[in-house]
């Protein structure tokens, strides 16, 4: 039983590790399951901000919700900036296929942050998602200057 968990386990690790590139029939559909998804994330992301500035009333249960929802979402999108998704209808800067590193860097860094804002958020205090949320923001806009059109 303990071998067929195991297994189980293991191909599935294997399905999600699977590019997402691979689920777009076209390149715009890519373009558009990572705007959706950018779109979402921002909208919880600025409930967390609102309240982290005493723009809302702070509230933890919902602090915690929208932050983990935030986290969840910041791992969907980069799998969407395969080849061909740098025309159509995107603001992506093409410094996102020539600096690649970098920009890999940078998502990995907000990601960093958010995971961080969200374990802040879990806590139940103010004051830590206030704390977090600075540094989680200045990676979010740190790649909207290097790698994202006005």
């Amino acid at each position: 039983m303990k071998q067929a968990t195991g297994l189980v386990a293991t191909l599935l690790a294997l399905a999600m590790s699977m590019p997402a590139q691979a689920q777009f029939a076209k390149p715009e559909d890519a373009v558009k399951y990572r705007k959706a998804t950018f779109n979402v994330m921002a909208a919880h992301f600025g409930r967390l901000g609102a309240m982290a500035s005493g723009r809302a009333p702070y509230d933890a249960k919902a602090a915690a919700e929208n932050a983990e929802i935030v986290a969840t979402l910041a791992k969907l999108p980069w799998a969407a900036f395969g080849e061909g998704t740098d025309k159509g209808e995107t603001r992506a800067k093409p410094e996102i296929w020539k600096e690649a590193a970098k920009y890999k860097e940078a998502s990995d860094k907000m990601q960093a942050e958010i995971a961080k804002l969200n374990t802040a958020a879990k806590a139940g205090n103010l004051d830590a998602l206030k704390a977090a949320f600075g540094p989680a923001g200045a990676s979010c806009k740190a790649c909207h200057d290097n790698f994202r059109k006005d």
